[in-house]
C-alpha cells in the first residue's frame, strides 16, 4: 500500500484521492476482516480460560465488519460518484453522516483495545495469538489512515463547501 502523509495527498484530484481509498483501504478492510475474525475466533475458543483471552474479540470484530461494510457501500454508490462529479454541495449531508460513522469507527477501536489490554500479549502466547495482535496492530493503523484521510483531505478539500464541516 503506498503510504504518504496527509499534505501529499492534498495535491491529488479527488478521483486519484477515492481510486486510492477504494483499492487501498476498501479492498483492504473487505479482505482482511475475514481473517481477523478466524484469528479471533481461534484465540477464543482455545485460550477462553486464559485470564488475557480476548474474550468478545470475534463478536467485535464482526460487528465492525458489518459497519465497515454497510459505511464502504454508502461511500461506494452515493458520496463518492457524487464527489467525482463535483456535486459537492450536494454532497454535505452524506459528508455528515460519514463524519458520524468515523467516530463510531473510532469507538469500535477503542474498545477493541479495551478487549486486548491494548494488544498486550501475554508472555506465553502462542504463535496464533501473536500473529492476530500484529494483524490487528495493522488493521488498526490502516483503519485511522483511512478515516484521516477522508476526514481531513477527501471531506475537507479546497473545493467543498465550508459549511460541510
Amino acid at each position: 500500500m503506498t503510504t504518504l502523509t496527509t499534505n501529499d495527498w492534498t495535491k491529488n484530484t479527488t478521483d486519484q484521492l477515492v481510486d486510492h481509498l477504494l483499492k487501498n483501504f476498501h479492498e483492504r478492510h473487505r479482505s482482511h476482516l475475514p481473517q481477523l475474525i478466524e484469528l479471533a475466533r481461534k484465540i477464543e475458543a482455545v485460550h477462553s480460560d486464559h485470564i488475557n483471552c480476548p474474550e468478545g474479540l470475534t463478536q467485535l470484530l464482526q460487528s465492525m465488519q458489518q459497519a465497515l461494510e454497510s459505511h464502504m457501500m454508502k461511500e461506494e454508490q452515493v458520496l463518492f460518484p457524487m464527489l467525482r462529479q463535483l456535486r459537492f454541495n450536494q454532497a454535505a449531508m452524506p459528508i455528515r453522516v460519514m463524519k458520524m460513522e468515523h467516530e463510531e469507527h473510532q469507538q469500535a477501536l477503542e474498545e477493541l483495545n479495551r478487549l486486548t489490554n491494548s494488544l498486550c500479549l501475554p508472555s506465553h502466547a502462542c504463535g496464533t495469538w501473536q500473529r492476530l495482535y500484529q494483524e490487528l496492530e495493522l488493521f488498526i493503523n490502516e483503519l485511522n489512515q483511512h478515516i484521516e484521510l477522508e476526514n481531513t483531505v477527501l471531506f475537507a478539500g479546497k473545493t467543498l463547501d465550508a459549511n460541510i464541516g
